[in-house]
């Protein structure tokens, strides 16, 4: 079975810590007597992440610059934002660009690990609940050298590897083994995976970015965005590999979502596993067709059978509620 989420999923049992009055309760279920009144139609954060824990599902995004915000839901389709941040610019490095936050409960910790980028340098904070607040023992990014789009793997022997994107020949997917904090990376294990080779990746600069890994009977896959997120023709395909440090190779029916059901500029999600034990993905796609910002997020149906992963079926369109 999938391997990604064993952090994020399997082992989301024990109870939240308390939370505000208008915030889910201790046993992680959101108010359900407050009134069902529509905010907004779409939920508007790009780059999403979902974590499921204790039976609330929380999803993250890039979306205010200067921090992050946290939305929380029962069934994927209503969603209340907090009325606090989870993760707030003076408890971090870099004051602008906060970008692609992907949020892990560390079972022996008891603590909820979120890794980010601030003003393009990789980062993780920590915090006691995964509606935050996330801190920083230490307000300094993972490498002093600029990077983009974390994403960890946990391995079935417990090594855990960091995906991120590095600034060479365009933006180019590079992984390293985590050290056992889970906050530094071992450097002498640094390996470029792969950088934009294809047609669909290069239509403008080029591009590969947001990658997620997950396992299946031994091999890894490889989920990604290729060409830049202001084309509506950004995408997502995947590569598969023996190792989680490669060699990749790339599905030769790539990408495998583009344009989705009236949607343009899909890309830069993550794999999930929804309460019934089902995988789901979560993308962002443009505003419009006319229009790119605010990025709004969605979620599609996935299946990984016979060694190809397919993002289809049924389409959640998200909206936000009081």
């Amino acid at each position: 079975m999938f391997n990604k989420l064993i952090t994020t999923c399997a082992l989301a049992f024990l109870a939240m810590l308390s939370c505000g009055a208008d915030e889910p309760v201790p046993s992680g279920t959101p108010d359900k007597e407050s009134p069902t009144e529509v905010l907004s139609t779409t939920l508007p954060i790009a780059d999403p992440y979902i974590l499921l824990y204790d039976g609330t599902y929380y999803a993250y995004g890039t979306s205010i610059g200067n921090g992050f915000e946290v939305y929380y839901s029962d069934d994927l389709e209503y969603w209340k934002r907090s009325s606090s941040l989870a993760l707030d610019e003076k408890d971090s490095y870099g004051d602008h660009n906060f970008w692609a936050p992907e949020v892990y409960y560390i079972e022996k910790e008891k603590k909820f690990y979120l890794f980010y980028s601030a003003e393009e340098h990789i980062c993780v904070a920590t915090s006691d609940s995964p509606l935050g607040p996330f801190k920083q023992d230490v307000q300094k990014p993972i490498r002093e050298e600029g990077s983009i789009d974390t994403s960890v793997f946990f391995d079935d022997d417990g090594k855990a590897y960091l995906y991120f994107v590095r600034f060479n020949d365009g933006n180019v997917i590079w992984c390293a083994e985590l050290k056992d904090n889970l906050k530094e990376i071992k450097e002498e294990t640094l390996t470029q995976c792969f950088a934009a080779t294809e047609p669909w990746e290069l239509i403008l600069p080029k591009v590969v970015e947001g990658p997620s890994v997950i396992k299946q009977d031994g091999k890894y896959y490889l989920m990604y965005s290729g060409n830049g997120y202001t084309s509506q023709d950004y995408a997502i395909g995947f590569a598969v590999a023996d190792s989680p440090f490669g060699p990749w190779k790339k599905y030769d029916k790539n990408p495998i979502l583009h344009k989705y059901k009236g949607l343009v500029g899909v890309g830069h999600g993550a794999p999930f596993i929804d309460k019934e034990g089902h995988w789901r993905y979560v993308f962002h796609a443009h505003k419009s067709l006319t229009e790119i910002h605010p990025r709004d997020a969605y979620i599609v149906d996935m299946s990984l059978k016979n060694g190809v992963i397919t993002l289809d079926g049924n389409l959640i369109r998200p909206k936000v509620i009081k």
